[in-house]
């Protein structure tokens, strides 16, 4: 399979991750089928994708005719046949269970060429573990987003035993050729890279609001106005490369190397968060959406408004959209 054969996509499962693939696909003008296993969820996915192109519609990416063509571009069925009979491409995004994504991709092989890619949009799991019982365990990666889909560039691209590295080249190139930003594990792991990373953060939050350090607001507002803002521009490597001066990120290192070690000595190390963290930081989480301007999002709704606009203004600085 070329990239440039890569005309037609499916979409297995319509939930929070599937729907927005489906509109991000559409978008950048390729065929798309989103398949679930009710028309209940379909007609969900159709209110999603709708309510996501007024956003992209009101923050001016892209305009009204456009937006009815990328809706009208997404065809839906509750038949895995009809799905993916005549795609090159497979996004498979079903519930995050071993069991469910072997049985969805037993379906799915039994109705596609053998020559299409299957992604999975797993978060953690292993691409090994999921193609394990495939015919073609070959064409098989993972391919995990950053929600929502439709707007973060990134992917992350994983492999199992088996893959193919010429499926993995491929699909590297397809992703970039439509607007995203594909990394490739050259190994597997639990969680990937950035859910490690997003993880090994909210540990320490989690100890640090636990200790009574600091409250869940000022922890979202030390992420938010420091290092977050820098991270928008730049990955922590390099934004440590500029805070080395003329010896660069290993002049840094060697410079608050002892100061750093202390710090290491005293962050968190748990393995398992605690049980009553939950309701701890639900109740930080509470206040902390109290006590914002509607402006910037005080409850779920407007929360996610105010996440996608900045989103896609930020995605506009980077050239993305």
């Amino acid at each position: 399979m070329k990239t440039s054969e890569i005309k037609t996509v499916s979409c297995i499962g319509a939930g929070v991750i599937g729907y927005s693939w489906a509109l991000y696909f559409s978008l950048k003008k390729l065929d798309v089928t989103v398949y679930d296993i009710s028309e209940e969820s379909l007609e969900l996915a159709k209110k999603r994708v709708h309510d996501s192109l007024n956003s992209l519609i009101k923050n001016e990416v892209v305009n009204e005719m456009e937006g009815k063509e990328i809706e009208q571009g997404i065809l839906y069925t509750t038949s895995v046949e009809e799905a993916v009979k005549d795609a090159q491409f497979i996004v498979e995004s079903v519930p995050e269970d071993y069991d469910i994504k072997r049985n969805i991709v037993k379906e799915i092989e039994s109705f596609t060429s053998d020559e299409t890619i299957i992604a999975s949009s797993t978060s953690g799991l292993l691409i090994t573990e999921i193609a394990k019982d495939a015919k073609h365990p070959e064409r098989f990666i993972g391919a995990h987003p950053y929600n929502p889909p439709h707007l973060i560039p990134l992917v992350e691209i994983t492999k199992g035993e088996k893959t193919s590295e010429s499926v993995v080249t491929t699909a590297k190139e397809f992703y970039s050729s439509i607007g995203k930003e594909p990394v490739v594990l050259q190994k597997e792991a639990l969680g990937f890279i950035c859910n490690r990373i997003q993880m090994a953060l909210y540990r320490e939050v989690c100890d640090l609001v636990s200790r009574g350090v600091c409250s869940v607001e000022d922890a979202d507002k030390a992420v938010t106005y420091g290092p977050g803002l820098r991270w928008g521009i730049m990955g922590p490597s390099l934004v440590f490369q500029l805070g080395g001066g003329e010896n660069g990120i290993q002049g840094l290192l060697k410079h608050l190397g002892p100061s750093i070690n202390l710090w290491l000595e005293d962050m968190a190390d748990f393995k398992e968060f605690p049980e009553e963290f939950g309701s701890l930081v639900q109740a930080g989480v509470d206040e902390e959406i109290k006590n914002r301007p509607p402006e910037i999002g005080n409850d779920d709704a407007s929360l996610a408004e105010y996440r996608d606009k900045m989103l896609i203004e930020m995605l506009k600085l980077h050239n993305k959209l």
